[in-house]
């Protein structure tokens, strides 16, 4: 497995954790959940990308993991 599979693997179990319980979340619930997520996997996404990611999930929206994850290489 290279680092870039490694990282959309682990960023997709973050995006499903975090989305498998959101319909009773609020938005700053969903991005503490999804900043806690991201430091147990230990991936960095910038502000911008945590943001999107949070309001995508808030939202009920799909996040596209591979383009998340190749953003960040």
């Amino acid at each position: 497995m290279t680092d870039q599979d490694a990282r959309t693997e682990a960023l997709r179990n973050v995006v499903d954790r975090v989305t498998s319980w959101q319909e009773t979340a609020t938005e700053g619930t969903i991005r503490e959940e999804l900043d806690s997520a991201l430091d147990e996997v230990g991936i960095d996404l910038s502000e911008a990308q945590r943001q999107r990611v949070t309001e995508q999930i808030s939202d009920g929206d799909e996040v596209d993991v591979d383009a998340l994850a190749s953003e960040g290489v």
